[in-house]
């Protein structure tokens, strides 16, 4: 559905130079008449700058500048907040560059996340809520769905004899930061772990155990406001991220208790998107993997049909006031 408005209010999309997902979104709201203003964070000072004021009863006035835009901070409609590089100074020393950085993120940023009447897709302080997984975890218990036993630990004893107890045991990062190799980006991947792998460089670092599912197939869901899509993945793979060429994709309706669980765990961090992963047993009970505040899903649409980009537009163009 394409809303129609007279709102010229901006959408900011914020978010680094190769975003696909983010590229789908912004041709989409073009095609509506919908003005967006996009920049990466990381681009600042050299091609960003921000001035603000705020005092009496107002809020945030003032501007974001790129080279090609300009945009008014009390009149952004809603926010795309993607993965945006990080901010970087090079040109200091290291003393001053953390001084920078930290001016920049508290500064910039702060101004950012208390833009008045805009809607976050989603928050950035709610993204970094989401993305601790052992509090992602924790919420999905509390929401009803089935975890399956993960151990987070930095002793080697403690993770053999968790490998022990439950057999066939995967280790999987608990975050993932821009990981390069001969300079190319990798995908750290789920592998399985055995108890004579455990050595003392455990202790280095914390880890994330957990035992394998016995899976038929993974499901992606995408939550977009009030909107769900759920597609079946079916690979064969224990990690399906690792080659996406094995992929079969079936779009498929989500039970009504698992709705209920991801509705509540979005509540609980407050987001508005979210994209959910569960492995999909042979009894066809779905098992809570993790929820990705700023999942991919844009690679599913053509393959689907489903709606997604729409979707977003729609909520993006919306605002707070059309929810």
């Amino acid at each position: 559905m394409t809303l129609l408005t007279k709102d010229d209010r901006p959408v900011l999309v914020v978010t680094n130079l190769d975003d696909p997902t983010a590229d789908f979104v912004i041709a989409e709201l073009h095609d509506r008449g919908v003005p967006v203003v996009r920049f990466d964070s990381g681009d600042f000072p050299a091609t960003l700058s921000c001035s603000a004021t705020i005092g009496g009863t107002d809020s945030w006035r003032g501007s974001l500048r790129t080279p090609s835009r300009h945009a008014a901070l009390g009149t952004m409609r809603s926010m795309y907040y993607r993965r945006p590089s990080g901010f970087a100074f090079p040109h200091f020393d290291r003393q001053d560059e953390r001084f920078a950085v930290a001016q920049a993120r508290y500064g910039l940023g702060g101004v950012l996340t208390s833009l008045p009447d805009c809607l976050y897709v989603n928050h950035p302080n709610r993204i970094g809520d989401a993305e601790y997984k052992p509090a992602g975890l924790a919420a999905a218990t509390a929401a009803g769905f089935t975890v399956p036993p993960t151990l987070i630990t930095n002793v080697p004893d403690d993770a053999r004899a968790f490998i022990k107890e439950h057999g066939t045991v995967i280790f999987k990062p608990i975050s993932v930061p821009l990981y390069l190799v001969d300079g190319k980006a990798q995908t750290v991947p789920v592998t399985e772990v055995t108890a004579d792998e455990i050595d003392g460089s455990v202790t280095g670092t914390m880890h994330l155990f957990q035992k394998r599912v016995d899976k038929v197939a993974d499901i992606r869901v995408t939550v977009i406001g009030a909107h769900v899509f759920a597609v079946r993945i079916d690979s064969g793979l224990l990690d399906w991220r690792t080659d996406y060429s094995t992929h079969a994709y079936t779009p498929l309706a989500v039970p009504p208790a698992v709705e209920r669980s991801m509705r509540a765990y979005l509540e609980h961090f407050r987001l508005v998107f979210g994209a959910f992963d569960f492995a999909l047993t042979d009894s066809g009970e779905w098992i809570f993997i993790e929820c990705n505040p700023s999942g991919q899903w844009a690679w599913m649409e053509p393959a689907t049909g489903l709606p997604m980009t729409a979707a977003l537009a729609d909520l993006l163009q919306g605002g707070l006031h059309g929810q």
